[in-house]
């Protein structure tokens, strides 16, 4: 069951959603929409007309039986029938009338929600439309960086960006009691997206976490004492990943000549940030870094925990209430979660101590992606939600992220949102945080 919301919340996050997109190519001259030819990423140009086919298809089309506005669109911008390499081959439109056919996208969706408050309906399939776009504007900006391009100019940023953002680092781990969970979204809830469905009761054994994820000058130690040349430290898949060229180091570190490294930031290189988060590495480097440090990444499950649960009384094991952020039922701002891309990358890692969860974890919203050891898989009873595509077919061949990122848009991720990559992807925005081994495993 969604939870009906007003007319007006509706218009504002569609206006919102669209606004953002529209930043996200400004500034790009028609060879930088369609961009060199790259297995990881869609030409920007077509990227931006999915979107608006987006919410004509799922609303328009499929609920108002519309007329379609485009007549080739789905020959287009449907990105289930249309494999990647072809996009760019494909007849896009120039960006002028891209730009046309947004707008009037854009007035019929605001036309068409009633108020004061929408139907059940409107409610879950408008929000599940924004959201979808809220995703591309994540991916626009890798894109961005992928490509080397200008970070992209978000008016307001300087205004709403989070607050102290040299902090230093946080060491140490945290401890969280056994119990039982329950992981997973429950009908209350104010929207759920189908890989999570439903809650359901989840074994607990207590284990220690990380305040913080690892750093970029813990992540230097790793490579300093030769971490990327030792197979001993990476799963066979992996090894045989790093011997296809991989450099040894994150993708976008850049030796500085003195023993140290710089990082290239979009289209310039800067001093790497010592205390901030380790970002853009995959799955494989992080679980070779876990190897080498004596760690290993958390569970999905435990991860949750740590994020959303809260102890008993005498903290000796879990209880039954559950956050929908770290810090509580407050939505994300400044000062608890590094958002919405207004930072235009990361802050350090000691950053926004009023985001810590009960059991004393930090900015496990936002930030950074967190790798989690999970495979993504559904949930006992999963039934495909309406973008059936969603999730169903990359069960099994993707591995759990959670937490959101810097350029993630703030209502998309809480406690219990679940993303999902390829293991070996490293251009999107993840870092990772790790658990201490039990003990029986030292022993």
């Amino acid at each position: 069951m969604t939870h009906r919301v007003s007319a007006d919340y509706l218009a504002e996050i569609t206006r919102d959603a669209f606004q953002r997109t529209t930043e996200m190519v400004r500034g790009l001259d028609m060879q930088q929409l369609i961009g060199p030819e790259n297995k990881l990423v869609n030409p920007l140009l077509w990227e931006i007309g999915h979107v608006a086919w987006f919410h004509e298809q799922f609303i328009l089309r499929q609920i108002d039986r519309r007329e379609p506005m485009l007549p080739n669109g789905d020959r287009l911008y449907d990105s289930i029938s249309i494999h990647h390499a072809d996009r760019r081959v494909l007849p896009l439109l120039p960006l002028d009338e891209i730009q046309r056919y947004r707008e009037r996208v854009l007035q019929e969706m605001l036309g068409r929600v009633k108020g004061p408050i929408a139907s059940e309906e409107d409610s879950y399939i408008h929000q599940f439309t924004v959201l979808h776009e809220d995703m591309h504007a994540e991916n626009f900006t890798f894109m961005r960086q992928t490509l080397r391009y200008p970070a992209p100019p978000l008016s307001g940023a300087e205004e709403k960006r989070a607050k102290d953002g040299e902090a230093g680092p946080l060491p140490g781990d945290v401890s969280v009691p056994g119990g039982e969970f329950m992981l997973g979204a429950r009908p209350d809830d104010a929207f759920v997206f189908d890989n999570e469905m439903w809650a359901h009761p989840q074994k607990v054994y207590p284990f220690k976490i990380a305040r913080t994820p690892v750093t970029n000058a813990e992540y230097a130690e790793f490579i300093a004492d030769g971490g990327y040349k030792n197979p001993l430290l990476w799963h066979d898949v992996a090894w045989g990943w790093r011997e296809k060229g991989m450099p040894d180091h994150p993708v976008y570190w850049v030796p500085d000549g003195e023993g140290g490294w710089g990082v290239r930031h979009f289209d310039g290189i800067e001093d790497l940030a010592p205390h901030q988060p380790v970002i853009h590495v995959s799955w494989y480097e992080a679980s070779a870094y876990c190897k080498w440090a004596g760690r290993r990444l958390p569970t999905e499950l435990e991860w949750e925990v740590a994020a959303a649960a809260e102890s008993n009384a005498d903290g000796s094991a879990l209880s039954s209430s559950r956050r929908s952020y770290p810090w509580g039922e407050a939505p994300p701002d400044a000062t608890r979660a590094n958002l919405d891309g207004w930072a235009q990358g990361c802050v350090d890692v000691a950053a926004l101590p009023e985001s810590d969860s009960a059991f004393g974890c930090r900015q496990m919203i936002g930030n950074v992606w967190e790798w989690t050891a999970s495979s993504f898989e559904p949930y006992p009873g999963f039934t495909p939600g309406v973008y059936k595509e969603y999730s169903e077919p990359m069960f099994g061949t993707r591995r759990v992220l959670r937490g959101g990122a810097w350029p993630t848009r703030g209502r998309v991720v809480n406690n219990r949102y679940r993303n999902f990559f390829q293991p070996e992807r490293r251009d999107t925005f993840a870092g990772f945080r790790t658990c201490a081994m039990p003990d029986w495993y030292k022993g």
